[in-house]
């Protein structure tokens, strides 16, 4: 199974969040492709709905699938007299990942590249030597000769993220950095295209690619609260269990080869649960099943309190190395995901209860 076109427009469409225009262009000129109903709402986010089957005086639930677009990345703090970048953190780092990067600015007059640096090991002294980077310790160098000429190419408040191609290994396995979620944009993606492809489901079926889930959900929040779904799902990513190191007593089993993993839990709706179980059996796909309790950590914790209320499911693709340039995933994972939803959304009738 080769990368898909689509995915792989995704993944190298730079977008950190707050800075999404990239990825939403080509999530929307891929919803385009299966139905004429598609935008991209003042927050960013881009949503293509393809139009139920049912009767309009009995209408079938309403079903947003919903992937975040955003993915991690650094924002310019100051430039300095010498033309070197300092930064922060735009969502949740591991320094270490950093050292010695290559990295893409986004700027007005368009793509920068530069290193991430740090002092030489060679430099350091001793006890430094034991202590683990900071982003504070780090730096972006563009090559400019001085701070005039580095100001002239980048603003502060410019965004960058790392560089690179994805890399397609074998047994169907592919790393890229932005796996997370762009994975969930293009899963809610297929989805909606299985449906549109199958003449509709009873309901209205929205593939959503929200914005800014990294750092406040808030793409996810304006979304629900102005579509008004009937019910939702919400596509991320989770730990890929057989690598070394992984606690499987605290996240459960999900290895690659394993398809889709269904999460339940406080936040989210058991009858949305109980019928993607019920789908995933029927089409014979396999699964493994996810518990948490306070949150989920996903947009799905914004959506379930939507306006009065909207019933929520979670269903996750295991990944490996998350948060870092090489997120590793296995492609027919990704497949079952797109198609356990677009049997979720078949099963829906003017019937279906989601009450607890």
């Amino acid at each position: 199974m080769p990368l898909p076109g689509v995915l792989r427009q995704l993944l190298t469409a730079a977008g950190p969040s707050g800075y999404e225009t990239a990825p939403a262009a080509v999530f929307a000129k891929a919803g385009r492709g299966f139905t004429d109903d598609v935008e991209i709402d003042v927050m960013g986010s881009a949503v293509a709905r393809v139009a139920g089957t049912s009767d309009p005086a009995h209408p079938a639930p309403f079903l947003a699938v919903v992937g975040h677009i955003d993915e991690i990345g650094l924002i310019v703090t100051h430039i300095d007299d010498d033309g070197f970048l300092r930064f922060i953190g735009v969502g949740g780092w591991d320094p270490q990942i950093l050292v010695g990067q290559r990295v893409e600015l986004t700027t007005r007059e368009g793509t920068v590249g530069g290193v991430v640096g740090r002092k030489p090991i060679h430099l350091l002294r001793e006890e430094d030597r034991k202590k683990v980077a900071e982003l504070r310790d780090l730096h972006i160098d563009i090559a400019a000769r001085d701070g005039d000429e580095a100001r002239g190419l980048v603003r502060i408040g410019d965004v960058a993220v790392i560089a690179g191609e994805p890399l397609e290994l074998r047994n169907e396995r592919v790393v890229s950095r932005a796996m997370d979620n762009r994975l969930g944009a293009f899963i809610a993606l297929e989805a909606a295209r299985l449906v549109a492809e199958a003449g509709g489901a009873p309901g209205d079926v929205a593939a959503l690619g929200v914005v800014q889930e990294e750092i406040t959900f808030g793409g996810a929040r304006t979304s629900a609260f102005r579509l008004q779904p009937d019910v939702a799902i919400v596509v991320d990513v989770t730990h890929e269990t057989s690598a070394p190191g992984i606690e499987v007593n605290e996240i459960g089993k999900h290895e690659f080869g394993s398809g889709p993993v269904i999460e339940r839990g406080s936040v989210l709706n058991p009858a949305v649960y109980e019928l993607l179980q019920e789908a995933a059996e029927r089409e014979g796909i396999p699964f493994t099943v996810q518990a948490s309790a306070r949150s989920t950590g996903t947009d799905a914790d914004a959506i379930h309190l939507s306006r009065a209320g909207v019933p929520t499911g979670g269903v996750s693709v295991a990944l490996r190395y998350m948060h870092s340039p090489v997120e590793m995933v296995q492609l027919d994972d990704v497949d079952a995901c797109a198609r356990l939803i677009a049997a979720f959304a078949q099963s829906l009738s003017a019937e279906t209860s989601f009450a607890r």
